[in-house]
């Protein structure tokens, strides 16, 4: 069956869903982070893109993006290709890192650019990592607070006020907002453990620096652990392939 073919913006912008492959851990560690963070300096530069807002979970990216002299899938296959390799090459590991397309919705109006940029900025509260959006570092919303090279401020900005003091002041308020009912494209899990409790319980059970790992261990050593982490009550066959890079029937074969 033939892809549906992605909705096309007719202002170019667009908020991206970019998840892991088996929705598996994609920043392992803060360098992580780091590094896809330059990858988005790097081609903004070269596919000239202005660049509205970001979130970096663990497993998944939210972006906000406005497409310029080069189309969104080409753009999101500069970076993706950029940062596997590197990803690869820091963790001896090969193949895919993200799942083969990303999803994406297009942002047509500025009412809706706010709602958007406002809930990827929100993506940590809901999740339960932090309590306030400003203590979320691998998010653009203190950039906006500050001289960012990475976030294009002054377009968003602007929509809220020509005077900088006023426009940053609502641009606090309305993006801390409670706004339980805005509708965006959206991640969606259901899990007991949070990923970084299981985590911390893999890297235990396993012995290893991170729960990746696991993917070089002999089979019957590699079948052995992955029994005894399916015993830990709350943990899910789904959640242990997010996290391990081995595939789901693997596990649940295990």
């Amino acid at each position: 069956m033939a892809r549906q073919a992605r909705e096309k913006s007719e202002s170019g912008i667009y908020h991206i869903l970019l998840r892991g492959i088996n929705r598996q851990i994609i920043f392992e560690d803060s360098e992580d982070k780091l590094k896809f963070l330059e990858c988005l300096s790097h081609y903004k530069t070269v596919c000239g893109y202005e660049f509205y807002g970001y979130c970096l979970m663990d497993n998944h990216v939210h972006l906000l993006i406005r497409e310029s002299k080069e189309d969104i899938g080409v753009i999101m296959k500069r970076i993706e290709v950029r940062y596997v390799a590197w990803y690869n090459r820091k963790y001896n590991r090969c193949g895919h890192l993200f799942q083969d397309r990303f999803q994406s919705e297009p942002v047509e109006d500025e009412a809706y650019l706010l709602v958007v940029l406002r809930y990827i900025h929100q993506n940590p509260v809901k999740a339960g990592i932090v309590n306030d959006i400003a203590d979320y570092w691998s998010s653009s919303y203190c950039e906006y607070n500050n001289t960012s090279r990475l976030i294009d401020s002054e377009y968003i900005l602007g929509m809220l006020s020509n005077n900088k003091e006023k426009a940053r002041k609502r641009y606090i308020e309305f993006m801390n907002d409670t706004a339980e009912n805005d509708k965006c494209l959206e991640y969606e899990e259901q899990i007991t453990l949070r990923d970084e409790e299981v985590k911390a319980l893999i890297k235990k059970s396993a012995n290893v620096k991170t729960a990746v790992e696991i993917q070089t261990m002999q089979r019957s050593q590699r079948d052995a652990l992955l029994r005894e982490i399916k015993t830990i009550q709350g943990i899910s066959t789904r959640q242990i392939a997010r996290l391990t890079g081995i595939s789901q029937s693997v596990v649940a074969r295990a």
